[in-house]
């Protein structure tokens, strides 16, 4: 069975509109914990727009498997290196983008990125590099030293999405994944995921783990908003 990620960056940023603690992280954590979450995804990006450094502090000295993601630099290696989060994914990352907009230029950033590598390798933290589908940047990543990568599904998601097709985008990813597997990598999944292209993906099985966020903390909000009005009426009744 593969493995499920759930990132919960957006719940800081709920959060953080009101400048107070509520929805908590950390309440937040330990329940999809308990209701079967493999590890969980947070995203330190350089301008704080969402989850903090007092956040990551507390998830990784909590009892969670953390995956964090961070942007290909020194500082940040340094912060995750004094956090030891379990995980650490690489991604690229812009001031003015909403969300990560694609996968790491692994030729442009190779000795950077591979020196960030070998140093969180060192210290036993597993570390991924987040990438476009293709078999250059699976062979690149092989060079660079990980053990495992997140293939960025957004042009697949986008096209399902749309409903257009997307059977060519289906086969690329496939094809990534038995290479990777082939030549030692673990190959995860992420980025605009919902119901659908996860299942469309859940066929490819050399893809043992999906990192999910954004999609379900919104489908969360629409499944639990009724239960909560239902309390607040049982309350001022």
């Amino acid at each position: 069975m593969s493995r499920l990620g759930i990132n919960i960056d957006h719940v800081a940023t709920l959060r953080n509109a009101r400048g107070e603690d509520h929805p908590n992280i950390l309440e937040i954590a330990k329940i999809v914990k308990s209701s079967g979450a493999n590890s969980i995804t947070i995203h330190l990006r350089e301008d704080r727009r969402h989850i903090n450094d007092k956040d990551l502090s507390i998830l990784c000295n909590s009892n969670f498997l953390i995956n964090m993601e961070m942007a290909a630099n020194f500082k940040m290696m340094n912060i995750a290196l004094k956090n030891k989060p379990k995980f650490v994914c690489i991604v690229p990352e812009k001031r003015n983008e909403i969300t990560t907009e694609g996968g790491l230029n692994l030729k442009k950033n190779f000795n950077q990125i591979k020196k960030i590598v070998k140093k969180l390798n060192q210290n036993k933290i597993r570390t991924s590099l987040f990438i476009d589908p293709t078999i250059n940047n699976i062979a690149l990543s092989k060079k660079i030293g990980v053990n495992c990568v997140e293939l960025h599904t957004g042009k697949i998601s986008r096209l399902v999405k749309k409903k257009k097709k997307f059977k060519k985008e289906f086969l690329k990813i496939k094809e990534c994944s038995k290479f990777g597997k082939t030549n030692g990598i673990e190959i995860h999944a992420g980025h605009g995921l919902d119901y659908k292209t996860t299942k469309i993906l859940s066929k490819i099985n050399e893809i043992t783990e999906y990192n999910i966020g954004h999609f379900i903390i919104g489908e969360s909000i629409k499944i639990g908003i009724s239960k909560v009005i239902l309390k607040f009426k049982k309350i001022i009744r």
